[in-house]
């Protein structure tokens, strides 16, 4: 009786293994992306103390950051633009920075969506000197999406 249980589920897991196949991992620019994990936006505006920010995902694969001082409309001429910015991914999480680089200085926008407070903003923007000192650092809120 014992050999018949054993040789049946050996034979079952014949079959199943004839029948395996693998599925496909859905990629977007090196990305994982899954129902667990958020999706990077085409283009976020986002609102600091003292400058509201403009990224925008290129044709290229490359981010355009635009800044502007808090104040002023969006439709004015950004006062900064840095082209060229890469996504780095931090961790499994969801979360990632883009980075952007300008005359020395380093521009992050990290995206927050793991975070131990609800209060925290969901964007943290970081700047960092040649000496990699940094010497700003401001939470960000969605102006627009």
């Amino acid at each position: 009786m014992i050999k018949h249980i054993l040789l049946g589920a050996f034979c079952l897991a014949q079959f199943s293994f004839a029948y395996a196949k693998e599925v496909p991992t859905p990629k977007t620019d090196g990305f994982v992306t899954s129902s667990a994990l958020q999706q990077v936006p085409k283009t976020v505006i986002i609102k600091t103390k003292k400058f509201k920010i403009r990224i925008d995902k290129q044709p290229n694969g490359k981010y355009l950051y635009q800044s502007w001082n808090a104040n002023t409309k969006i439709t004015a001429k950004p006062s900064m633009i840095i082209s060229d910015g890469e996504l780095i991914p931090d961790g499994t999480g969801g979360n990632y920075y883009i980075n952007f680089n300008n005359e020395g200085h380093s521009y992050q926008i990290w995206r927050n969506y793991l975070t131990d407070s609800p209060k925290k903003a969901p964007y943290t923007l970081v700047v960092n000197d040649a000496n990699d000192r940094e010497i700003v650092r401001q939470d960000g809120y969605v102006v627009k999406n």
